[in-house]
C-alpha cells in the first residue's frame, strides 16, 4: 500500500518512507530510510485515533523507558516522537520472517527448536522484567527470527499505551491492548493489578502453539476467545502431539495457570526447566504447581526433586565455565561421548542495533583460523560454508560438510561493550554441547578480537582434549 502524503511529509526531515509492511492492532509499520544514518528501518505509526486518546506527553515519557532495553534477544528502539499529529516510533528492520510467517507456513515446529525459541523469548523477558518493564503483547507476530535467533520486538509499546490510557485491556479508542488468543485471564477481565505474570501467560500460549499448531482456545469471535481464557481449562498438549513430553507439556500448562501466582513467579524461574526440556531424558517435572487436567501431580518427593535440579544448575553452570561438557547420548543407549574431527563454524549473527559487518566477518574469519591453528579438531574452511547459504539448517550443513558439530553465535553491541555468545551444537538434536558468552570493551576493535578469538579457541580446545581423554578412559 502507498505511504499517505500527510505522513510522509510530517517525517521527511528525518525519514524517507518506502512502502508499508503491514498492520497490527496499534499501528501500522512501514519500511523506511534513516536519512541521518543512511539505514533501513522499520518506523511504526500509531493509529489516529489511539495517538489523539493518548497525546504525545505521556506516551513518549512512559516509551522512553522501553529504549533502555539492551539485550540480544530484545529488538532495539531507536527513536520515538511526534510530527504533524502522528506518534511513532523506530526500531531496526529485520528483512527475515516473524515467527507469526513461519508458523503459518509449517504450522507446529520441531519441539526441541521450539523450546529454543522459547527459551531465547523467556530470556529476554528474565531481562526486561528485572528492569520494571513488562511487554504486554508476547505473541508470534512480536518474535522476529534473525539467524538462528529469536529477538522480541515491540517491548514496552503496550505498556506505553497502557499507562497513557489508564487502561489495561481496551482503550476509549477501541482497540485491545493485547492479543485475544493471547491474553491473560486477568488482561482480559481488566484487572488493575495486571503484572510481568501476564507475560508467562502469553509465552506459555506461544509454547503451546509451536509444540500442536494451534492456540489453546480457539473460537468465532474474540470475546469468546476471552471469556475461554478466564474460564475453560486447555487441553493437554499431548492430545494434539503424542511426541512431546509429560515434563514439556507440565512447563507450558503451569504458565497456563488462571492464577497468576500458580504460575511460574519469574521467566527466570522457568529457564532451568526449558534448558532440561532441551536435553534429552531429562525428567524433572516442574514441583510447587496446582494440579492441572491431564498433567498428573507433583509427586509428594517434590522438594528433594527440586534439591536435585539447582544441583545439576550448579554443576551444568560450572560445566559452563571451564568450558562445557561436550557428551552426546547414543540413540537407544546409555550416555556416551561421541567423537567430533569436523565442524564447522557459521557467521555470527550481529543482534546490535548499529550492526558493524566488517567485524562480524573478520572475527568470523580469525575464529577458523584460531581453532585450526589449535589442532583440537578440524574446520571446514569459511568459503565452504558460506556456499550453503544463510537458509541452510544445522543438520543440512553437518550432512553436506561432513562435520559432526556445527558453532554458531551472536554479537550484540551497545557503545563500546560488546557481548558475544557462542555455542557448539549437535546438529541432529540441537542439542548445546559447549556454551559460553564473552564481553568485551571494544575501544581498541583489534585488541578485543584478538581477546576473543584466543579465549574461545583455548576453551573450545580444552573442553574438546578433556573429552578425548574422557573417551579413552
Amino acid at each position: 500500500m502507498t505511504v499517505p502524503d500527510r505522513l510522509a511529509a510530517a517525517l521527511a526531515d528525518r525519514y524517507r518512507l518506502e512502502r508499508e509492511l503491514g498492520q497490527g492492532g496499534m499501528a501500522t509499520v512501514y519500511l523506511a530510510t534513516d536519512l541521518r544514518h543512511q539505514r533501513q528501518v522499520a518506523l511504526k505509526v500509531l493509529r489516529s485515533d489511539l495517538a489523539k486518546s493518548l497525546g504525545p506527553d505521556r506516551f513518549l515519557r512512559e516509551i522512553r523507558i522501553a529504549a533502555k532495553l539492551n539485550h540480544p534477544h530484545i529488538l532495539a528502539l531507536f527513536d520515538s516522537g511526534e510530527a504533524g499529529g502522528f506518534l511513532y516510533y523506530v526500531m531496526p528492520y529485520l528483512p527475515g520472517s516473524s515467527l507469526r510467517e513461519r508458523l503459518d507456513r509449517e504450522g507446529e515446529l520441531p519441539i526441541r527448536e521450539a523450546v529454543r525459541i522459547i527459551r531465547e523469548v523467556a530470556d529476554a523477558l528474565a531481562f526486561a522484567h528485572s528492569q520494571g518493564v513488562v511487554h504486554r503483547d508476547i505473541k508470534p507476530d512480536n518474535v522476529m527470527l534473525a539467524g538462528s535467533h529469536a529477538v522480541v520486538a515491540d517491548f514496552g509499546v503496550a505498556k506505553a499505551v497502557s499507562e497513557a490510557s489508564g487502561r489495561d485491556t481496551l482503550t476509549t479508542a477501541g482497540v485491545a491492548l493485547g492479543t485475544p488468543a493471547y491474553m491473560a485471564p486477568e488482561q482480559a477481565t481488566a484487572d488493575p493489578l495486571v503484572d510481568h505474570r501476564a507475560d508467562i501467560y502469553a509465552l506459555g500460549v506461544m509454547a503451546y502453539q509451536l509444540l500442536t499448531g494451534r492456540t489453546p482456545f480457539m473460537a468465532a469471535t474474540p470475546q469468546a476467545v476471552l471469556a475461554a481464557h478466564v474460564t475453560e481449562d486447555p487441553d493437554p498438549p499431548r492430545k494434539y502431539r503424542k511426541q512431546i513430553s509429560a515434563e514439556l507439556e507440565a512447563v507450558v500448562l503451569k504458565c497456563l495457570a488462571k492464577r497468576p501466582a500458580d504460575r511460574w513467579q519469574s521467566a527466570g524461574e522457568l529457564l532451568p526447566y526449558l534448558d532440561a526440556a532441551i536435553t534429552p531424558s531429562s525428567g524433572l517435572t516442574p514441583t510447587s504447581t496446582r494440579p492441572v487436567t491431564g498433567v498428573p501431580a507433583a509427586a509428594a518427593g517434590a522438594p528433594s526433586r527440586r534439591m536435585l535440579l539447582g544441583a545439576l544448575g550448579v554443576v551444568v553452570a560450572a560445566g559452563a565455565a571451564i568450558g562445557g561438557w561436550l557428551t552426546l547420548r547414543g540413540r537407544g543407549g546409555p550416555a556416551r561421548p561421541a567423537a567430533i574431527e569436523q565442524i564447522a563454524i557459521l557467521p555470527l549473527a550481529d543482534l546490535s542495533a548499529v550492526k558493524d559487518s566488517l567485524f562480524a566477518n573478520t572475527l568470523h574469519d580469525a575464529l577458523i583460523s584460531a581453532i585450526h591453528r589449535n589442532g583440537a579438531v578440524g574446520v571446514v574452511s569459511r568459503t565452504a560454508v558460506l556456499r550453503m547459504g544463510g537458509d541452510a539448517t544445522s543438520e543440512e550443513i553437518a550432512r553436506q560438510l561432513g562435520v559432526q558439530a556445527v558453532m554458531e553465535g551472536s554479537i550484540f553491541r551497545t557503545g563500546t561493550v560488546m557481548r558475544i555468545i557462542v555455542q557448539l551444537v549437535e546438529p541432529t538434536t540441537l542439542r548445546y554441547l559447549w556454551t559460553e558468552s564473552y564481553e568485551r570493551d571494544v575501544s581498541d576493535v583489534l585488541g578485543a578480537q584478538d581477546s576473543i578469538v584466543r579465549a574461545i579457541a583455548s576453551e573450545m580446545g580444552a573442553a574438546l582434549t578433556d573429552r578425548g581423554a574422557n573417551r579413552g578412559s
